[in-house]
């Protein structure tokens, strides 16, 4: 939790050596170094509190309504008091200094598009979304809501008011 809380610079090994009630040279000797121990708090993390996106690409019968299920999901785990509000990849990525930390969290926001913009395409290939539809584009945009509502609920914003912003997101979606 002290990366999703403070981001990655500002978690000292001091700060998770103390967390998790070890010395450093046990948490060397698990993790090797930070970096290694992040990267395998940023994988639990999509594999848990995380994976609402993934699940909604998967499950749900069209890219509209997965996306519509994303930003419903979004604004309620990003509130949610039992943990830090917003998210992980995004939030853990300010004021990083790190390159190898600010790839491994920019690919995993670029893989989450990625697999949306393909969802996207083929739909728009099956008639469900108009033709000409700019999967990319699209795909991006719900991203940058996805990211926005992390910061909005990190500035206080409720479960509610991200609501608000998920309505008006889907007003935007093209129609097959």
């Amino acid at each position: 939790m002290a990366f999703w809380e403070h981001g990655y610079e500002a978690t000292s090994v001091a700060d998770l050596t103390r967390i998790m009630g070890i010395g450093a040279p046990s948490l060397y000797a698990a993790f090797g170094d930070k970096r290694t121990l992040f990267e395998e708090v940023v994988r639990v993390y999509t594999d848990t509190h995380g994976a609402f996106a993934d699940r909604a690409i998967a499950e749900e019968p069209t890219a509209r309504a997965a996306v519509e299920r994303i930003l419903r999901e979004a604004a309620a785990e990003y509130t949610d008091p039992a943990h830090p509000y917003g998210c992980l990849v995004a939030h853990a990525a300010t004021n990083c200094t790190s390159p190898e930390v600010e790839r491994l969290l920019r690919e995993r926001r670029g893989a989450d598009i990625a697999a949306l913009a393909a969802r996207i395409r083929a739909d728009a290939a099956t008639g469900l979304l108009p033709a000409g539809t700019d999967a990319a584009a699209l795909a991006r945009h719900t991203g940058a809501m996805v990211q926005g509502m992390s910061q909005q609920a990190r500035d206080g914003a409720s479960r509610e008011e991200l609501e608000a912003l998920a309505e008006i997101a889907m007003a935007i979606w093209p129609r097959g």
